[in-house]
């Protein structure tokens, strides 16, 4: 893969796959990391991966984060998305190497900002987080790990320490040929505004949230 700035925000008609396309530093609260951007062909879809250190091939810590505006900008108590990635980058600065895969087109599983919010508002009337999407007539998750994959490949990552919650993801990545050495829980406190959410999430989506138990007291 070369760098080639002229093809970002352009389709290719010829051209498929992921193209690396440029290569920044960027110093964050966090650490100082390299952007590494990235073109989908495919979909037209621009991707970024947050590297930190020299990450090396094997066992690399990682966090492949779906976008979420409502909870990375804006700070939604409706989900944990800003505070998983707050802690995933944390994370990889106190580990001295790793990346986390920050993936566009993947705002509410994969169903879009404005199908979100209505599923949003359909939560708010009752609904859990499976039902409204279905309700919509949307896919419970619609979300495509292969451009992660192709992105770490790209990287010469081949095993991962996965920052999950979610076993979907490592079976994702597994089917894409990266290998997952050990699965790092990534644990966010709950809130009255949440807890729903994320028991929806355990019970009808397999998450693994033990700590969910500590506050069983919570309706």
């Amino acid at each position: 893969m070369t760098e080639n700035l002229g093809v970002i925000g352009k389709k290719s008609s010829q051209r498929t796959g992921v193209e690396r396309v440029v290569n920044a530093p960027l110093p964050t609260v966090y650490g100082e990391f390299s952007a590494v951007g990235y073109l989908d062909h495919d979909r037209g879809d621009e991707q970024v991966a947050l590297v930190y250190g020299d990450i090396g091939t094997d066992d690399v810590l990682t966090r492949l984060h779906s976008e979420c505006l409502t909870g990375d900008a804006f700070g939604s108590q409706h989900c944990e998305c800003g505070d998983q990635l707050a802690s995933a980058l944390r994370a990889v600065v106190a580990e001295g190497r790793g990346i986390v895969v920050y993936l566009r087109g993947h705002e509410g599983r994969g169903i879009g900002l404005l199908a979100k919010l209505r599923a949003m508002a359909l939560q708010a009337e009752g609904l859990d987080t499976v039902e409204a999407n279905l309700a919509l007539g949307l896919p419970v998750d619609a979300r495509d790990y292969g451009v992660a994959a192709e992105i770490l490949r790209d990287l010469g990552v081949r095993s991962v320490r996965l920052m999950s919650n979610n076993p979907r993801k490592r079976e994702a990545l597994l089917r894409h040929g990266i290998q997952v050495a050990e699965e790092v829980p990534l644990l966010i406190p709950p809130c009255e505004n949440n807890i729903t959410y994320l028991r929806t999430k355990r019970e009808r989506l397999d998450h693994h949230l033990p700590h969910l138990d500590a506050v069983a007291h919570w309706s």
